[in-house]
C-alpha cells in the first residue's frame, strides 16, 4: 500500500477508474461512460491497459466469444446490451461468424482478434472513454478501506490516478490484492486450470481438413500419442475454422504452473507453450489431411491463463448454484455455459446446465470483502473454482463489465460507496442499456 508523496505527479482525477481493457474491463468502461455522459458532459471514465491494445483474453489469446448463447437444442440468448454493439461492430467490419461450440458448450462467434482490436477502441472513444495504453498498476492508495487512486508506472515513470470508484478488471484481482482484499488463490483448495498457449495455422487446404470428424481427429491425436514420437500432454482440443479463408485456430496446448501471477512462473510457461505449440503443429502436419502445407503464422500474444486469484465477495457463487440454475434477486448476468474444467492432464471435465437453463450472477459477487470503492468484474468475480468453471466466458465477462461499469457510474453520480447502491437503481440502468437479466422464477431459492 502505497503512502502518497508529493513527488508522484497526479496524471489524472476521473470519476471512474477501470483497470485492465479485457471483456470485463473496456465493457465496464464504455457502460460507465454511456451513463455517466448522460447524466452530465462532465462525467469522465478512464482506461488502464498494459499492452498497447484493449480486448485482453479477446485480442490476446483467443478469437471467440462463448456464453452468448445456452447450450441445448435451441439455443437462447442470455447476454445483450453493449456486447450486442461489439459484434454488430465485428459484423459491419464482416469479420464475424457464428459456429456451434466443438464440445457442445454453446454457439460461438468467431471473428478476427485484429479487427476486434479496431471495434473495442471505436466503442470507447464513441463513448467518450479516456484510454491510457502501455501502463501497468502497481500499487494503491487507500484512505483507511477505501480506495481512492492507483500509483501507474509507465515509459513516463510513476503516477498518480485518483478516482471516485475502480473497477479491476485485471483478469488477477491485482487492485483488489494490493487493497487487501480477501481472495482465493487458484490451486490453493482446487486443482488450478491450466494454461493454454493458442495458436493460428495459415494455408489450410479446408475442402481435406473438412472431411476429417471430429471422432477420427480425436483418434489421430490419441494414436500420434501413443507412438511416443509426439510429445502431446494434451489428447484432445480443438481446431477450428476462422473468417479468414485458409486460416484455423487452435485450442490444444496445456500448461501446468505452480502460480501464474509469479513472473517466473509465467516466464516458463510462457515457454513451455510456444514449445509444445511447434510440436503440435508437427502433428498436424504429419497426421491430419489438409494440414501438410499449413505452417504457424501466429502464436497468442501472450499464454490463455484462466483462473488465478478469485476474491471473497459479498456472495460467493458455487458448484450447486450453477448446476441447479440458480435465480438470485440481484442479478446482473445470466450464464448457460456448462462447467469446464481444464484440469492437469489429458482430458477436461464438462458438467451442464439443465437443458435451456441459467444460473444469475449476483451483484454481491463482483463487491470485494473488505474495500470501499472498489468492484471487480471478469474472471477473478467471487466464486468457487467449479461455478468459476462455468460463468469466466467471455460474454459472462462482458456481463459482468457492464454491471460494474453501470455500478461504478451511479455511485461515483451519487458519492455512493458500491454496497449502497440500491439494486433496483442498478436493474434499471442495466435494463436501459438492453442488458439480459431474469426475475425470481417459481422453484428456483432466492437469494440467501
Amino acid at each position: 500500500m502505497y503512502t502518497y508523496s508529493k513527488q508522484i505527479p497526479i496524471l489524472a482525477s476521473p470519476d471512474v477508474l477501470v483497470v485492465g481493457s479485457g471483456s470485463a474491463g473496456a465493457t465496464a468502461a464504455i457502460a460507465a461512460a454511456r451513463l455517466g455522459q448522460s447524466r452530465s458532459a462532465a462525467f469522465e471514465v478512464m482506461l488502464l491497459e498494459r499492452y498497447g491494445f484493449l480486448g485482453g483474453t479477446s485480442t490476446t489469446v483467443l478469437d471467440t466469444f462463448y456464453g452468448f448463447y445456452t447450450p441445448g437444442k435451441v439455443p437462447k440468448k442470455v447476454v445483450s446490451g453493449v456486447p450486442d454493439d461489439v459484434i454488430a461492430g465485428l459484423k459491419q467490419l464482416d469479420r464475424a461468424i457464428e459456429r456451434p461450440n466443438t464440445f457442445g458448450a454453446g454457439t460461438g462467434i468467431t471473428y478476427n482478434p485484429e479487427f476486434l482490436k479496431v471495434v473495442w477502441e471505436r466503442l470507447a472513444l464513441a463513448a467518450a472513454v479516456r484510454l491510457l495504453l502501455h501502463t501497468f498498476v502497481t500499487d494503491v492508495v487507500m484512505e483507511h478501506d477505501r480506495i481512492v487512486g492507483v500509483i501507474v508506472s509507465s515509459k513516463a515513470g510513476l503516477g498518480l490516478i485518483r478516482a471516485a470508484i475502480v473497477v479491476d478488471a485485471s483478469g488477477d484481482a491485482d487492485v483488489a490484492a494490493l487493497c487487501g482484499a480477501p481472495f482465493e488463490r487458484a490451486g490453493d483448495i482446487d486443482p488450478a486450470q491450466t494454461l493454454t498457449t493458442t495458436f493460428r495455422m495459415a494455408n489450410v487446404n479446408r475442402a481435406e481438413a473438412d472431411k476429417v470428424s471430429r471422432a477420427s481427429f480425436l483418434e489421430k491425436l490419441r494414436q500420434a500419442a501413443r507412438t511416443g514420437n509426439y510429445d502431446l500432454p494434451r489428447k484432445e482440443g480443438s481446431v477450428h475454422v476462422t473468417p479468414i479463408a485458409g486460416v484455423t485456430a487452435t485450442i490444444l496446448t496445456r500448461v501446468s504452473v505452480a502460480n501464474p501471477t509469479d513472473p517466473s512462473d509465467l516466464t516458463s510457461a510462457e515457454i513451455e507453450g510456444r514449445r509444445q505449440a511447434l510440436e503440435y503443429e508437427r502433428f498436424l502436419r504429419e497426421c491430419v489431411p489438409g494440414y501438410s502445407q499449413a505452417r504457424i503464422v501466429a502464436f497468442s500474444t501472450q499464454i490463455g491463463v484462466r483462473e488465478t486469484r478469485r476474491i471473497y465477495g459479498e456472495y460467493r457463487l458455487t458448484r450447486e448454484d450453477v448446476l441447479s440454475a440458480r435465480k438470485f434477486d440481484d442479478s446482473v448476468g445470466l450464464c448457460g455455459a456448462p462447467i469446464e474444467d481444464h484440469f492437469s492432464g489429458e482430458g477436461t471435465r464438462w458438467e451442464y446446465l439443465p437443458e435451456g437453463e441459467t444460473v444469475s450472477i449476483p451483484y454481491r459477487t463482483l463487491l470485494p470483502k473488505d474495500v470501499q470503492g472498489l468492484l471487480v468484474a471478469g474472471r477473478c468475480f467471487s466464486a468457487t473454482h467449479d461455478a468459476h468453471a462455468s460463468v469466466r466466458s467471455m460474454a459472462q465477462c462482458m456481463a459482468m463489465g457492464q454491471a460494474a461499469g453501470a455500478a461504478a457510474g451511479l455511485c461515483a453520480r451519487s458519492r455512493k460507496n458500491p454496497r449502497e447502491l440500491s439494486y433496483p437503481d442498478l436493474r434499471r440502468a442495466l435494463v436501459e442499456m438492453g442488458a439480459t437479466l431474469e426475475t425470481p422464477a417459481m422453484g428456483h431459492p432466492a437469494r440467501t
